[in-house]
């Protein structure tokens, strides 16, 4: 069960800020939000992309080995060790500019503002070895800011057996789960999470990680255009879904894993890609395809691989999208071709923008913390029990 999901300001300051940045790493958004109410309100928003230096730092990071692949230059010779001191340093001096940009944008104070939320960013998902490492300096976000920070959000779930991931049901059962008619809450960023509000009941949300959402069509059309993303799926739906490739995705050890279950790059990665079309050439030698196919293929792997899941949960009602492929139209229609029966949504029909939604729930579980409140809940992670989430920094 989530502990008392009420928004009742009278229990602390009104005003948090919510950090965020996907697997994507296309940019760090931060949300301030006033728990004023029964809901929490969106007062101000800022976001900046990631610098060229940090985000291939980052990237590097984020895939085993990774660093090896860096254009080294003046870090020639450091090993991995040293660069993830280095990225987190950097991210928490680019987190405070942003907060401090953020706050400038209203008429509040440092003092106003009771913490910052501040996930960081995940570097290594291995919740079959019981970790999972979110680079972040959270002093240095503290001391250029004059905020209170908590951070370090999944390691407390891990340590009662948990995965440590999604940890947004909790938030989206707050959020909307008063709307009989939201089904269930499907965020697409790197990764795919889906929600379903109120699965049992008794006011508990079942939810898991569905597989890779833009991860790959991210990496593809980078590789390919150069182009960090394939806005509104216009390059995909240029494209043929190259059958015997989807089937071969689909065939994913995580797609057919029960719940919970979390995943990241370590299983989706442009490496396991080339190493799958390798096979289909020896399996389909004489299979003609183009780059485009591809990306069509990776979309509807996306579409399928979340839709199929979905669809065994729920049969009617709506289904609320968010994250950065919320904005993916051609996307947005599969996800529809494939649910028939139910109305898929971005969450900006409700008036919340499709990419402030995660920063809005880093800003609840910051406030879940600060009230002494669970912020996990176990059937969606394994964890043994309901703890409190996130390590302080004052």
């Amino acid at each position: 069960m989530i502990c008392n999901t009420a928004f009742d300001a009278d229990l602390a300051d009104r005003y948090y800020i919510g950090m965020m940045s996907g697997t994507s790493l296309d940019a760090l958004d931060a949300v301030l939000c006033d728990f004023d109410g029964d809901t929490p309100k969106i007062i101000a928003t800022h976001s900046k992309p990631f610098c060229n230096k940090l985000r291939a730092i980052l990237l590097a990071l984020c895939t085993p080995n990774g660093i090896s692949h860096l254009d080294m230059g003046e870090f020639d010779g450091f090993s991995e060790l040293d660069f993830w001191g280095l990225a987190s340093r950097l991210y928490g001096e680019f987190a405070s500019e942003i907060v401090n940009e953020l706050i400038a944008k209203t008429n509040l104070r440092t003092n106003d503002i009771t913490a910052i939320g501040c996930h960081g960013q995940t570097v290594r998902h291995r919740p079959n070895w019981r970790f999972s490492l979110q680079l972040l300096d959270p002093n240095i976000l503290a001391e250029r800011t004059g905020v209170t920070v908590v951070s370090d959000f999944r390691r407390r779930d891990m340590a009662v057996g948990g995965q440590g991931a999604p940890l947004v049901p909790a938030f989206h059962q707050a959020m909307f789960g008063n709307d009989q008619s939201i089904k269930a809450v499907l965020n697409l960023g790197g990764i795919a999470n889906i929600t379903l509000l109120d699965y049992d009941g008794q006011g508990t949300p079942i939810g898991f990680d569905t597989g890779v959402a833009n991860l790959l069509m991210d990496a593809w059309i980078a590789r390919h255009t150069g182009t960090t993303y394939d806005k509104d799926g216009t390059w995909a739906a240029e494209g043929q879904v190259i059958e015997p490739l989807l089937e071969m995705l689909l065939n994913h050890p995580f797609f057919a894993k029960p719940p919970p279950k979390s995943t990241g790059r370590e299983d989706f990665h442009l490496s396991w890609l080339d190493a799958i079309l390798g096979q289909l050439g020896h399996s389909h030698p004489n299979l003609r395809y183009s780059p485009v196919d591809v990306q069509t293929t990776l979309c509807e792997l996306t579409a399928v691989s979340a839709a199929e899941q979905i669809a065994r949960l729920v049969d009617s009602g709506v289904v609320l999208v968010c994250g950065g492929g919320a904005k993916n139209a051609y996307l947005m229609a599969r996800l529809q071709a494939h649910l028939p029966n139910l109305s898929v949504k971005p969450t900006s029909s409700l008036g919340i923008d499709v990419a402030l939604v995660e920063g809005m729930a880093f800003a609840w579980l910051a406030r879940q913390n600060i009230l002494g409140r669970t912020g996990n809940i176990p059937a969606v992670t394994g964890a043994s029990k309901a703890v409190v989430l996130g390590q302080v920094c004052f």
